[in-house]
């Protein structure tokens, strides 16, 4: 049964996904935003619903290794995995406004949350803990970029030809896809979950690697769909948006609920997720990128199943 749960979950998301990407392509002509906006903002966040839940379901039962590896482990899948499977299909290449607003934002919150989770233990003043204070900081700097993204707006690339339907229409059309992929992604990974438990697979492992994979399929179909379709910065800006949304809104609201442990995660999850946030600046236009972040992420795997 839980078969077929994992191919109706698989199917809901492709259906949603390319829902997703034609009805947010349709907002983005309609308003006159750049697709790569829409993708960081509305996109982005749809598409981190999965991970939301989950995290902030870890912090409620305090099982901070949910809470933290599925965040940790959905980032690195998200760049590795997703982008480097995208820029196969469609290179992807930054814009002068990626690199000067949107990669450091990335960057710096990545380095934040490390050296919030992990200061302590390499200073050895604490086990590594993301406290409630650590995790308001976290939601202020998220709230402060959010604001500078409303208010700035986006000129790059507006669309000059736009749709004949309201704007109110154009949002309500986004709603079925965001349903259709969160529904399908948490069937599939419950199923995935009961089909690697029954093989005997460990908790930990399901954690950073099942789990943390299968709340990214929304990104990864969206990503692909948007890839297929010609929408190059519609995907580049869903796994940028994605990923801030995982490390300042998800992290921040799930240590609200309470403290969260970095205790098990390794030095390879922090390099790991390091050079995640690092190589995005290697994306210059050439298919070539794409080979070198998903041999990146067939290494990460290998050092996983290595420290089972």
């Amino acid at each position: 049964m839980n078969f077929i749960f994992l191919v109706i979950g698989l199917a809901l998301l492709v259906f949603g996904a390319n829902w997703l990407v034609d009805s947010a392509s349709a907002l983005a002509r309609k308003v006159g935003l750049s697709e790569f906006f829409i993708g960081l903002v509305i996109v982005g966040f749809g598409t981190s619903f999965p991970e939301l839940v989950v995290s902030l379901t870890g912090a409620v039962q305090e099982n901070a290794d949910v809470a933290v590896g599925n965040v940790l482990g959905s980032n690195i899948f998200n760049v590795f995995l997703i982008l480097g499977a995208t820029a196969l299909i469609r290179p992807l290449k930054m814009s002068r406004e990626n690199l000067r607003r949107d990669i450091p934002v990335l960057l710096g919150a990545t380095i934040l949350v490390l050296f919030f989770g992990l200061g302590g233990r390499i200073s050895g003043t604490s086990g590594g803990i993301l406290t409630s204070v650590e995790g308001a900081v976290l939601l202020s700097v998220f709230a402060i970029y959010i604001l500078y993204c409303l208010s700035c707006g986006d000129s790059r690339e507006a669309p000059d030809e736009k749709p004949e339907i309201s704007t109110v229409f154009a949002v309500v059309m986004i709603i079925p896809g965001l349903v259709a992929l969160i529904g399908g992604g948490e069937l599939f990974v419950d199923s995935a979950i009961n089909i690697a438990r029954s093989a005997g697979i460990s908790d930990k492992f399901i954690s950073v690697t099942i789990l943390a994979a299968g709340t990214s399929l929304p990104e990864l179909v969206t990503n692909i769909a948007a890839a297929v379709k010609g929408r190059g910065e519609m995907a580049l800006g869903n796994i940028i948006g994605s990923n801030v949304f995982n490390l300042l809104l998800i992290l921040g609201c799930s240590s609200l609920i309470t403290p969260l442990s970095f205790a098990n995660v390794s030095a390879v999850d922090a390099i790991a997720l390091a050079a995640s946030a690092l190589l995005i600046f290697v994306m210059r236009g050439r298919r070539a990128q794409g080979v070198l972040l998903l041999t990146c992420y067939i290494i990460y795997s290998v050092f996983l199943i290595i420290e089972l």
